[in-house]
């Protein structure tokens, strides 16, 4: 055996025993002796083993001067696609991809799921695409790797393209690609397209009935995938999996925890997936009994090296109360990544060891963990906390200085960690601080949250603390008032508007919605016909207000009124005025509106502009006009659509032609609880008692829960809300006796 061939042998052993270091090492003190591309595989695929790019990279090198021709062996630089995609660096694998002078089926394979891997999807996609402009010809990989890309997405559009290729290049019959496209479709949220190719597979794996009882599951069919699962001919642990995952997102804990124990007397061992799963149904129920079982469970299977199990673990502990045993699973996690800092820093702070949640909340950052939006959720009610509950003053602005600082350093706010912010200066008295953050996200990020209440207390507060408001302040409130009907405190507000001469177009159609919204459209009326030249939201905030209110005709003539003073009507404006045609039942005038807004206006219609004409056409009594119409909808309707064409059957109780658009319905949207409901009640109306009740129970099963209808009422300048069977009155047992 020649010195060059005894030396590749070496190394090949070496790389096999996982020495990856000493096999390194007699490469690079070979100076460039010529290897062959087999042991340079070899090396490469030690390197994806330990995740070692810094030596994948030094052996990418020693490739590299060995001239053009070896580098540019195809088998070579497929693995060092690969190597470079598991050891974390796309730019790496993009670049060898990029300089390939022949790149071949694997090749294109490994690029498309590096970026499917990465998170990249729409760059997934286009490669895919532009390997449809080469020679090379998918294979069955090919097609398996960029359908998950189309599943973990939602992206239906392009998953049916895909189909349509696996089709043209005759891959029906592999199991593979068959399964990805089941998987897909019911990611989708087809379900029905996911089991029309389940029933046609004629060689279904145990992976096809995992695929269709997963996508069941999760799409809230409990019941087809609990009998999909008892028919499945060969139940592994990726089966149990997808019934307590389901069981856990729908809300049924209790179920998730009773599967689990099934489970475990059929004799399936759990993996790491079953405990992440399972671990937040025993932290959501407060089952510490369970948990700590789970964890012995966990122990038992030498599971703890899985980063979800551990950070799972660690909630469960913190959320059952446990925070001491979160601490000790925590601080024996060999590595953490964001979602483990933030179960132990809301752990903290949930268990009111704020100082600790602070503290964590630094070391995360030491760490090199960047903070994401759920860790600045955690910390900031921790600092608002502390501030509020600290008695000297400089405590106090010390810690909300900092979640401030906090606040600032956020990219993106959520609902969170702006009401915790908000609450935490409206509680110690500092409503201008407060006020600064409003007029920041312009108070409409406020609104749109639903913390409309909020808004109002601030509001408050503010004349409690005699900090006078200024014209973008008042407009930015009346939408409060409006979303509330809080007529009182709206004139209030329009007296300091009077008082301090703040008028302008923002705040009289602020001022104009109000009263419109409320109630009062002749109040309204009046302040539209003050303003000199009104732009197009003022005649849509008064359009909207005789629209909502019945004034239909008031609307056309105001409608009118707007074309002959020049204003352009824009997409809204044809909203309302239709939404006053259909309420008047005026259909003749309604289609000449909604033909007008295209052809003379240039406004191609909206899906608010079709369901306005579905409602139209329904509430005079044309069912089938409307069910026409929807069909003839060139873009795809959605499920408000539909809602508006169940309503309209109830309506005129028709029952045949509500069940199917219920069934459209229960497609497009599962948990949707209103178009449940609304079947429920077109039986109701005709005495169909047995269907109402079969009807609640599939509900029941599926997890799905009607939402508590709640009333607003206000009372001396304060908006108070009820809720079906609510009893936070004082006087509870009186009012329910």
């Amino acid at each position: 055996m020649s010195s060059i061939a005894l030396l590749s042998q070496n190394i090949r052993t070496l790389c096999t025993d996982a020495r990856l270091k000493e096999a390194l090492n007699i490469l690079l003190t070979t100076h460039y002796t010529p290897i062959d591309s087999s042991t340079y595989i070899h090396l490469l695929q030690a390197c994806i083993a330990k995740k070692s790019l810094s030596d994948g990279k030094q052996i990418h090198s020693h490739i590299s001067h060995r001239g053009l021709t070896f580098a540019t062996h195809t088998v070579l630089q497929n693995t060092l696609i690969n190597m470079y995609d598991n050891c974390g660096s796309l730019v790496g694998a993009r670049n060898v991809f990029d300089h390939m002078t022949e790149q071949n089926v694997y090749s294109w394979n490994m690029i498309i799921a590096a970026y499917r891997r990465h998170g990249i999807p729409q760059e997934a996609f286009t490669l895919f695409h532009q390997m449809q402009k080469t020679d090379v010809q998918p294979d069955q990989f090919t097609f398996s790797g960029i359908l998950p890309v189309c599943a973990n997405t939602a992206s239906v559009k392009y998953g049916l393209q895909i189909h349509g290729k696996i089709i043209r290049c005759e891959f029906q019959s592999d199991v593979t690609v068959m399964n990805s496209l089941v998987d897909m479709y019911a990611k989708c949220r087809n379900i029905q397209k996911a089991r029309d190719l389940f029933e046609k597979m004629k060689n279904a794996n145990v992976v096809s009935w995992n695929a269709m009882i997963t996508g069941y599951a999760q799409n809230g069919f409990l019941d087809e995938a609990l009998k999909l699962f008892k028919e499945t001919p060969q139940l592994n642990v990726v089966s149990w999996n997808a019934m307590i995952v389901g069981c856990a997102q729908n809300g049924l804990t209790d179920k998730a925890l009773e599967v689990f124990k099934q489970m475990q007397l059929a004799g399936i061992k759990p993996n790491s997936a079953t405990c992440a799963s399972i671990l937040p149904a025993c932290a959501k129920m407060g089952d510490l009994e369970q948990g700590k079982a789970i964890h012995q469970t966990i122990l038992e299977n030498d599971l703890l090296s899985d980063v979800r199990v551990v950070t799972a673990l660690t909630d469960m502990y913190a959320k059952c109360g446990s925070i001491q045993k979160a601490c000790k699973v925590f601080d024996k996690m060999p590595q953490r990544d964001v979602t483990s800092w933030n179960a132990m820093i809301v752990g903290y702070a949930q268990n009111g060891l704020v100082d600790k949640a602070l503290e964590n909340f630094k070391q995360m950052q030491l760490a090199g963990v960047k903070p994401d939006s759920s860790a600045f959720a955690g910390i900031l009610p921790a600092c608002a906390k502390l501030g509020a509950l600290s008695q000297d003053m400089y405590a106090k602005c010390e810690s909300l200085q900092k979640a401030r600082d906090l606040f600032d350093k956020m990219s993106e706010r959520d609902i969170a960690s702006l009401n915790a912010m908000i609450v935490g200066y409206v509680q110690n008295g500092l409503a201008n601080e407060a006020l600064e953050i409003l007029k920041e996200m312009h108070f409409s990020g406020y609104l749109q949250n639903e913390l409309i209440d909020k808004a109002l207390e601030l509001f408050n507060q503010m004349q409690l603390e005699h900090v006078k408001p200024d014209s973008s302040t008042l407009a930015s409130i009346l939408p409060a008032c409006a979303k509330l009907g809080a007529l009182e405190q709206g004139m209030e507000i329009h007296q300091k508007i009077i008082e301090s001469g703040f008028y302008s177009d923002v705040v009289f159609t602020a001022l104009i919605d109000m009263y419109a919204k409320c109630g009062s459209v002749l109040k309204a009326r009046g302040l539209f016909d003050k303003m000199h030249h009104p732009g197009v939201v003022s005649w849509n905030a008064m359009l909207a207000g005789y629209a909502m209110h019945g004034h239909s005709k008031d609307a056309l003539k105001l409608f009118e009124l707007m074309n002959h003073s020049g204003t352009i009507p824009d997409h809204i404006s044809f909203i309302c005025i239709l939404f006053a045609c259909s309420h008047a039942g005026l259909v003749d005038d309604g289609c000449k509106y909604f033909i007008h807004m295209s052809d003379s206006y240039y406004l191609p219609p909206k899906m608010d502009h079709y369901v306005c004409m579905v409602d139209l056409l329904g509430r005079a009594g044309h069912l089938d006009g409307a069910l026409n119409f929807i069909i003839k909808i060139p873009i795809k309707p959605d499920a408000v659509v539909w809602m508006s064409m169940l309503g309209t059957c109830r309506s005129h109780k028709n029952i045949v032609l509500g069940e199917f658009v219920a069934e459209l319905l229960f497609e497009l949207n599962p948990k949707n609880a209103a178009a449940y409901v609304l079947l429920s009640n077109m039986y109701a109306d005709v005495g169909r008692w047995s269907d109402v009740q079969k009807l609640r129970k599939l509900m029941k099963d599926r997890g799905i829960k009607k939402t508590p209808g709640c009333s607003w009422i206000e009372v001396h300048k304060m908006v108070h809300a009820f809720c079906v069977g609510d009893k936070s009155h004082p006087q509870t047992q009186e009012i329910y006796a």
